[in-house]
């Protein structure tokens, strides 16, 4: 018997209950030792606990603050597909899935597409991580990752299934309800896992659960997106390709392709997590506390971006935004010193690739050159990760200046917020810093409705005119009303 994994449980319950949270705890089964078959009454405790909660949640159980996030997680995600809509690695995605035909179709967004709903996740999937502009989480075992990809797979599951703007607001807060809980309890940012892996069970999940699957169907569909698709994170260190984004539009793909086998009479391994070469054994080789789904909601701890970068940079280019006017002359700046965490350093400011980026997805992961281009520039706008910037030296010469180094105080505080302090040296020897706890856009620093607006406008406005633009936030503020999604997907359509 795994005692440490029983003294774990035995703490979080005592700090749930003393929190006045009442967790969904399945009883723990024996854990086979090693080279001995698993004892014959073990259940699939976490696989059964996300497919019961799965099949028993309804609209009628959320509260309206979580719809309204929900809601305004949609509208924020189809906004970003917009940014993501002319890239290079989009118009891959969409020739990919203009190429297939299906007689159950789904729609690529805004180029109207029909093709495969596991291709239509892709595509869209792809649009709405090319800026890293969609919203991110962070977990209390340190992970990070971005739990709107999602909504990729919702969409097609939702609109081949013919259900309501409800069902679609039930199955977000359900899809960030698996992506933060799980990522609460298993620590694979630590154990080299991509969180694209924690993604597709979210998304599994999700899709599931608007496709109609039972519990069982819904276990084994777990069981074949956990069992066959664990990434690793090597696709975000070094430098970084095109991957870095779309392994979680791929992890979704996955999730749909899972939902139609189940549906269609699959099975797929049980113990899937817990067995004895099971998910947590063999990728986190330690005990994992139990899972609290419901109350409080995960999506509650899910923030939004203001500026097009990585959640590491968000408050680098906050403060980078308040120090300026102290240094509007980039060429007086004598040294930028920035303290933020040291997960912030090794993903966003580790190796000089991050002070050189040769590619879009680098310089968007990069601190010192989001440092650069505030103080350069005074904003970031998504055309600044292309050539000529990249190779503009005027602004390389600023980033070569700036120095990134570790924060004791930003380590103890990163579950809570990203700490940055930034710094600025004129050549004269003056100094001035800005310290930013709480991003714009943060939880407990919330963007409002109409600044959520204003930046679905700034990348809509590109690709429709004003009026339609109107029409399409009208669709999204009301998509509780809509009895399908036939709407959301025409108002999108360029």
């Amino acid at each position: 018997m795994d005692i440490e994994r029983r003294i774990a449980r035995r703490h979080f319950l005592t700090r749930a209950a003393a929190a006045g949270l009442t967790p969904i705890v399945p009883a723990l089964p024996a854990l086979a030792e090693e080279g001995k078959p698993a004892a014959a009454s073990a259940a699939p405790v976490l696989a059964q606990t996300l497919a019961r909660y799965a099949a028993a949640l309804r609209y009628e159980d959320l509260p309206e603050d979580v719809v309204r996030i929900a809601r305004r997680t949609i509208l924020d995600t189809v906004g970003c597909a917009y940014g993501g809509y002319a890239a290079g690695p989009s118009k891959i995605a969409m020739q990919l899935a203009a190429d297939v035909s299906a007689r159950e179709s789904a729609t690529v967004l805004i180029s109207g597409i029909r093709t495969t709903p596991d291709l239509a996740t892709f595509a869209n999937g792809v649009m709405f991580r090319y800026l890293d502009f969609n919203d991110a989480f962070v977990s209390l075992t340190h992970g990070a990752g971005h739990p709107s990809d999602t909504i990729a797979a919702l969409l097609a599951a939702a609109e081949v299934k013919k259900r309501s703007g409800r069902d679609l607001i039930t199955a977000t807060v359900l899809a960030y309800e698996v992506f933060c809980k799980v990522a609460d309890v298993f620590d694979y940012l630590g154990n080299g896992i991509d969180h694209s892996t924690i993604t597709g069970i979210a998304a599994v999940v999700g899709a599931g659960h608007l496709a109609g699957l039972n519990e069982e169907q819904m276990l084994h569909a777990i069981g074949i997106t956990v069992g066959g698709n664990t990434a690793t994170r090597q696709g975000r260190a070094d430098a970084l390709s095109n991957w870095k984004a779309f392994a979680a539009a791929d992890a979704c793909r996955k999730a749909i392709f899972a939902v139609e086998l189940a549906q269609a009479g699959m099975t797929g391994p049980a113990l899937v997590f817990e067995g004895r070469y099971g998910f947590f054994k063999v990728m986190g080789r330690k005990a994992v506390e139990p899972v609290q789904l419901g109350e409080p909601f995960g999506i509650r701890r899910a923030f939004t971006k203001r500026f097009p970068l990585g959640q590491f940079s968000q408050t680098v280019a906050q403060a980078a935004v308040e120090v300026r006017p102290f240094a509007e002359n980039p060429d007086d700046i004598a040294a930028v010193n920035i303290a933020v965490s040291r997960s912030a350093i090794k993903i966003m400011a580790e190796g000089p690739a991050k002070w050189r980026p040769q590619t879009h997805e680098t310089a968007d992961h990069s601190i010192p050159y989001a440092a650069g281009l505030v103080l350069m520039y005074g904003r970031i706008d998504p055309d600044f990760y292309e050539d000529p910037y990249l190779h503009d030296a005027r602004l390389l010469d600023l980033v070569s200046r700036v120095k990134v180094v570790p924060s004791d105080e930003a380590d103890r505080t990163e579950n809570e917020f990203n700490l940055c302090e930034l710094e600025v040296v004129r050549k004269s020897g003056e100094r001035k810093t800005a310290r930013v706890e709480y991003h714009r856009g943060h939880f407990k620093n919330p963007m409002t409705d109409a600044e959520m607006e204003e930046k679905f406008r700034q990348l809509a406005q590109k690709h429709l005119p004003p009026a339609r633009v109107d029409a399409l936030l009208r669709v999204l503020w009301g998509i509780e009303r809509e009895p399908s999604l036939d709407r959301l997907i025409a108002a999108t359509k360029v």
